[in-house]
């Protein structure tokens, strides 16, 4: 607003998968000009929906080409990513008597039994990344297998992505299954942490915007999406996510590991998001009796 003194922005903010609902009840009566920040592959699934209208902003010349969607002119652009890890209350685990799990593999083990809380994949969307990414590194049959033994194990699912770094902090539950940028600072704030990248390899996925087909206001939402590439957004990204569209933008991270880009995953985002209902159905099939209440 302060760039466009014109232009002023009403906000409805809610986590990933609200949001990506919200969107699609709205399908045939949008309200929405611009889909501002959220996950890459809602913004797919809605592009398949018809919902997206397509534009190239000032700046997406300067962005990795993976945060650019693939059509000419292109129908979204991301600015920054996020990316899974776990986050381990030292003090805690030490108390349980049980080793700092290094691995995905680990999670299914016995011992942590009722230790570990990880986001609901149909309200986050760091849940989705999670569950997308294994299904994507271990395969369908081996992936819904590890997701059947991690079950065992959790105690409960958040409607956040944050909540379960959040709660392993505090001690709550030792282990949390959250998202890298958030368990480095909760350490830099003095949490009991240790921050950990998954041996196998870690999900991520994007943040990213777009315009909604169809928009009353064209110039105003072409304005916003020009904005969110300038360096004054990237600074404020950087802020909150160690990943950017424009890698020389980016700032270190005290107490993130070391080699983060290296492992993230080959993910592919038209897959996920094509194939996300039934991904979210079969989860909730098995595993949605474990989800906390939504507040």
């Amino acid at each position: 607003e302060t760039a466009n003194p014109g232009i002023t922005i009403q906000w409805v903010r809610d986590s990933t998968g609200v949001i990506t609902a919200k969107l699609l009840a709205e399908k045939d009566n949008p309200r929405a000009d611009v889909v501002l920040g959220t996950a890459a592959t809602s913004l797919l699934l809605l592009k398949s929906e018809g919902m997206l209208d397509a534009y190239a902003p000032q700046g997406a010349d300067k962005l990795d080409a993976r945060f650019v969607d693939k059509d000419t002119p292109p129908f979204w652009v991301g600015t920054n990513a996020w990316s899974a890890a776990l986050c381990v209350n030292t003090v805690e685990i030490e108390k349980a008597g049980v080793p700092i799990p290094t691995s995905w593999a680990d999670l299914t083990r016995p011992e942590y039994q009722g230790l570990i809380v990880m986001p609901n994949p149909a309200s986050s969307g760091t849940g989705f990344l999670d569950v997308s990414s294994w299904l994507q590194l271990f395969g369908a049959e081996k992936g819904w297998a590890f997701m059947d033994a991690l079950h065992q194990n959790i105690a409960t699912y958040t409607h956040s992505g944050s909540k379960p770094c959040t709660m392993a902090a505090g001690g709550e539950h030792p282990i949390g299954v959250s998202f890298a940028f958030r368990a480095a600072r909760l350490v830099n704030e003095g949490a009991p942490l240790a921050v950990v990248i998954p041996s196998e390899g870690i999900g991520w996925d994007m943040e990213a915007s777009a315009i909604v087909a169809g928009t009353a206001n064209p110039d105003a939402a072409r304005a916003l999406i020009d904005w969110t590439l300038t360096d004054e957004a990237m600074a404020i990204y950087a802020k909150s996510y160690a990943i950017l569209a424009r890698q020389e933008l980016e700032q270190p991270v005290a107490n993130l590991p070391a080699g983060i880009r290296e492992k993230l995953i080959d993910n592919d985002f038209e897959w996920a998001a094509n194939n996300r209902a039934e991904i979210l159905e079969e989860w909730q099939r098995r595993f949605g009796s474990k989800s906390e209440p939504k507040s």
